[in-house]
């Protein structure tokens, strides 16, 4: 938001002194005319030299309009940046956060958990077949992951859903 308020400053100040500029311009020119310039007068120099200034203000003008365009549309801002910067913060605290967890079971815990993290909303039954072990073991590891806080199982018709709650 900021930038766009910067940009739109810097345009309406290049407009403003590109104006000035084109003005003084024309009075240099004008000057020029009612001199009868020649360049080896020293009157004529003057106004020549004048005129060389005022061409550098028009470039100096042009970049200060570019950037102010540049400001006014095409920049993402800090937001943007800020808020990708805390995204990969949280995740990265979430990745530190599930390395702990899992550090503390077992293998098969491990496994379990690992598939859940994976595919949340996961169904006890494909969870059996895709961990490798027996209905009884995952049950049981289920209820204690429950217990401490790291599962939910959703009854959903005839099968429970397992949705993770510290991934």
């Amino acid at each position: 938001m900021i930038n766009r308020k910067l940009g739109v400053v810097l345009v309406v100040i290049a407009l403003v002194f590109s104006g000035l500029l084109f003005v003084l311009t024309n009075t240099f020119y004008d000057r020029a005319e009612q001199l009868g310039c020649f360049p080896d007068t020293e009157a004529c120099i003057a106004v020549d030299s004048s005129l060389a200034v005022t061409h550098i203000g028009f470039g100096v003008i042009g970049f200060v309009l570019a950037l102010g365009v540049y400001l006014l549309f095409f920049y993402s801002g800090e937001q943007a940046i800020i808020r990708r910067l805390e995204d990969e913060k949280t995740s990265s605290l979430k990745s530190d956060r599930l390395s702990l967890i899992m550090r503390a079971m077992d293998d098969s815990e491990q496994k379990v958990f690992g598939i859940i993290a994976e595919q949340d909303g996961i169904s006890q039954s494909t969870l059996v077949l895709r961990s490798g072990l027996s209905k009884a073991k995952v049950s049981d590891i289920l209820k204690g992951f429950e217990a401490k806080k790291l599962v939910k199982r959703v009854k959903k018709g005839k099968i429970n859903l397992v949705y993770c709650l510290e991934c």
